[in-house]
């Protein structure tokens, strides 16, 4: 019986950081699904400046991602409720609630697991966060 994983994100800009959450994510079982933001959901930081189906590619092409698909554009549930995962995998610092998560899935009757991602280990010269990337190349290209 195989483990199903969801992991969930904007992915604007892939850097080292997305790379390592969805290794541990596909690490915590079988099959790793990514659902990718759509720009209509982000609204707890700026919104997205790549195209919703390019993320969904690139992430699709990582290796540790199994299938990469784009999210409900009214529901953040639906697709988790269609895939019926035995976890999600929230990355170490996403913005989400994990108690809230679960209480929502179990509202609508989805079993499974909220765990979180460490964080990677890092040194000052790497950035981590799609932010930090555009800040860097304003700084030097602006």
């Amino acid at each position: 019986m195989s483990r199903t994983v969801i992991a969930q994100g904007t992915f604007d800009i892939i850097h080292p950081g997305h790379v390592h959450y969805l290794a541990e994510a596909a690490a915590m079982g079988d099959e790793l699904y990514v659902i990718v933001a759509r720009k209509t959901n982000v609204d707890h930081k700026e919104k997205p400046i790549c195209p919703a189906t390019q993320r969904r590619d690139v992430v699709g092409a990582l290796e540790s991602v199994d299938e990469a698909l784009l999210g409900h554009e009214e529901d953040i549930f639906v697709p988790i409720e269609e895939i019926d995962p035995d976890v999600i995998a929230l990355g170490h610092d996403q913005h989400h609630d994990d108690e809230a998560i679960a209480a929502e899935l179990e509202r609508r009757g989805i079993d499974c697991e909220v765990r979180r991602a460490s964080a990677r280990e890092t040194d000052d010269e790497q950035l981590l966060s799609t932010r930090l990337i555009i800040d860097r190349v304003l700084e030097r290209r602006g």
